[in-house]
Order: structure tokens, then sequence, then C-alpha cells
């Protein structure tokens, strides 16, 4: 007689990544319907509640109902837990729980964190899921400290909430925020738009949280000795810090000469900080000109880097293409950075995914734009704030129709797990054919 094997031992560990987000935004939704949620003390429709779950545990930030003004003080809380377990990854969040009750961890669980976190390799895997639980959780209480003085001022008791509300959607890349009211809906940080403390605090939670978890545990080995980090967290770090200088330069001189020196730098910094991944924004971004939208909506595409709380097509994907670039202007064999050569593998990786973002980013944006009759360029930008898990918005998500939300609902799912996570996870008994075919030339340029 055949024994039965267990469904986790049947999964792969990207199909367990697949499910585990499925499930969780599945569960959300349900909760979220419930009048307990609402304000109005009424049932949610399951489209909004299911757009609501996917937008938070996807950590995105794209709403269809203010989350300040239409959400009850469970609902936000929901909204929070599944913005916390998306942060952090569901394999995570289920590993954690399994290491505080005592439990070992199977291997083809060790497997999945190691996915789930885009860890290098498997040993040692347990050791970092501490370090990411203990350094979350020191981060966060961290932002709401320093926040909490400046929103009680402003908020009385309830800014003890909003500290904390924000603290963690801001490390987790989310992008929800509590500011909105039922006359001024998704505003936003626009009335903190020159408030020092406000912007530069959650200015730092998005990029620890976006930097990654094994390049602090980088930084918390190493120090300051650089030359002994990874290579992965120095390319990291270095693409990191000109993704937020030069749009930060050009947000300066080009977009934002009308507000004193004061915040116009604290607006042009914010503003090249936030669309990767976090979605929040402290001025109108309606108002800015066809080029800055532009830039944020690459900006957004590009997202955070592997490993870390935000989406997006990461930060490495980016620099491995410009590499290979350089390479092949320079004419040399292969690409490298600090000194050693990159394999092959992650040059087709960077490669597919960045033509997986680009196909689902411009069909995305088709779809709605003929269906809602709107702009493509408007249109686009939801696309790839959905696709990026971002958050930012034109003021398009709200009024969408059915269609146009469920493809939102698919790019925020496709852009947190992974186009090649979801590809993996359906290809994943497909045998790989040893041979080789005969091989030939084609001219291309």
């Amino acid at each position: 007689m055949s024994k039965t094997i267990p469904m986790s031992r049947r999964l792969t560990p990207f199909q367990l990544i697949i499910m585990g987000f499925a499930g969780v935004i599945l569960l959300g939704a349900l909760v979220l319907m419930l009048p307990l949620s609402a304000r109005s003390g009424t049932v949610t429709p399951f489209g909004d509640a299911l757009f609501t779950a996917t937008s938070s545990v996807c950590v995105t930030g794209l709403v269809v109902q203010d989350t300040a003004s239409y959400w009850s003080g469970f609902g936000q809380a929901v909204i929070l837990l599944l913005i916390q377990i998306g942060g952090l990854g569901v394999i995570t969040v289920a590993a954690s729980f399994a290491l505080l009750s005592g439990r070992k961890i199977s291997l083809m669980q060790r497997s999945a964190m190691q996915e789930a976190i885009a860890a290098p390799q498997m040993g040692g895997i347990v050791r970092l899921t501490g370090f990411i639980l203990r350094m979350t959780l020191t981060i966060e209480v961290v932002g709401v400290l320093v926040m909490l003085p400046v929103f009680c001022h402003d908020y009385g008791v309830r800014g003890a909430w909003m500290a904390v509300f924000h603290s963690i959607s801001a490390f987790c890349n989310a992008g929800f925020d509590l500011m909105g009211t039922k006359e001024a809906p998704y505003v936003s940080l626009m009335g903190y738009t020159s408030h020092p403390l406000i912007n530069v605090t959650i200015m730092l939670l998005i990029v620890i949280g976006g930097i990654g978890f094994l390049t602090w545990d980088d930084v918390r080995t190493n120090g300051i000795h650089l030359r002994r980090y990874r290579m992965q967290s120095k390319v990291i770090l270095v693409t990191t810090a000109l993704l937020i200088l030069f749009p930060a330069l050009y947000f300066f001189f080009g977009e934002f000469s009308a507000l004193p020196l004061g915040g116009r730098l604290a607006a042009s910094l914010f503003q090249a900080v936030t669309p990767r991944t976090a979605g929040f924004n402290t001025i109108d971004l309606t108002q800015m000109t066809g080029a800055g939208q532009l830039i944020i909506i690459v900006l957004m595409l590009i997202g955070g880097s592997p490993g870390s709380t935000a989406g997006g097509m990461k930060t490495t994907t980016i620099a491995v293409l410009f590499a290979n670039a350089m390479a092949v202007f320079g004419r040399r064999e292969a690409p490298h950075f600090f000194g050693r050569r990159l394999e092959d593998s992650a040059i087709r990786s960077a490669a597919t995914i960045l033509m997986m973002y680009l196909c689902l980013f411009l069909a995305g944006g088709w779809i709605i734009s003929i269906s809602e009759g709107l702009p493509m360029g408007v249109c686009l930008f939801e696309a790839a704030s959905a696709i990026g898990t971002v958050g930012l918005s034109l003021g398009l998500t709200p009024g969408l129709g059915t269609v146009s939300r469920i493809v939102l609902i698919l790019l925020m799912f496709l852009g947190r797990v992974g186009g090649l996570t979801l590809i993996y996870a359906a290809l994943s008994t497909t045998q790989k054919r040893p041979s080789k075919l005969p091989q030939d030339k084609i001219t291309v340029g």
C-alpha cells in the first residue's frame, strides 16, 4: 500500500509562497467584510474587501476606500496586521510562529524560507529569520517613539495609534495612511510636506525596509568594513543611493521651485524615496509635470531590493542589466561588479524579469485605459503603482470599474510574489532537457 504524501511535502517552495499569500489575502478579505470592520457598521462589498486585503498583504497602498474615514479601528488593525504579514512574508511569519512554539523547522520549510527572503543558501536560515524578527520589531518601535510626540500633539490620544500604524506601514513599504477624512480623503502625508521629523523618519523607515534584510545582516556582521560585504550588498547600497540622489536633484530643480527652500528639499527627497515602493506622498502628484510623473513611474517599476519588504523589479535587476550593457559597450566578455564577474543565469533572469514587468505594466495600463476610456498616461501610472506594489495614485483607483480593479489586484499580487515565482510554481514539474540544440547566429540591434 502506498503512503499518502502530506500536502506540504508535495508542494514546492514556490507553490507554498503563492498559496500562502493567496490564503492570507482571502482570509483578510472575509474579515474586512464584517460589519465590525467598517465605521458604518455595514457589510463591506467583497470586491472592496478583496482589493483592500490584496493591497495590504502585497504592501501596495492602493485603496478604493479611504483607510481612516471608512474603516473602523478594528478594520484598521486588520489592515495593519495584513501589512505586517505581507512585509515580512507569509512564509517567514509562519516559520516565526513555529520557532516561537519550539517546533523544529523541516527541510521543506527551510527551503521555502530561503526562497521567501531571497537568501543565498539554506544554511543559517533559522538564525537569519530570528534576526529579521528582532530587527523588524526594533526599527518599528523606534519609528513609533520618534513620531509619537508629533502625532499626539496634533491628534491627542489617537496620535499613539497613528504613530504605530504609520511606522509599520512605512517600514513595510505599504503606504497606507490614516490622514484622510470624509471631507478630504486620500490626502496621504501632504499635511506634513515641510515637517522635518516626520519626513526624515518616514524616509528612513522606507529605506531601511527596502534595502533588504540580507544587506542589514551584512552591516551587522561587518560594520563599516565595506570591503567585507557581499557583492550583492555593495550593489544594493550603491544603486539605492543613486536612485535617491538623481531623482531628488531633478525634483529639486525641475518640479518644486515654488516651495520655500526647506520644503523644497524635503519634498524632493521624499518624492525620490517613496516610489521605491512605499506609496506615501507629501505633494499632489497630479500637479507634477509629465516628465516628473514619468520618473516616478520608472522608480515604481524598479522598486526595492531582494529580501526586503518592498516590491518591484528590484535594484539588483536594474544594476545587472546596466552592468551587462556597459560590458557590451566596452566589448568585455562578461559584466562585473567590484572585481567579481556575474554569472550568466543572473543576466538571463534579469532580462526575463524586465520583460515580464514591462509586459504586465503595459498590458495593465492598456486594459484600464480601454475599460475606463481614460488617457493611457494616467492608466500606466496606476498600473506601475500596482505591479511595483507602491500605492501612489493620480486619483483614479477609487473610481475604477470592476474589470480595472481586477487588473490592479492581479498586478499587485504578481508584483509581490514575483513573476518568476509564479512561473516556477506553475512549471515545477517540468523536467529540464539535458541536451543542447545546435547553435546558430542571429543579428540583434
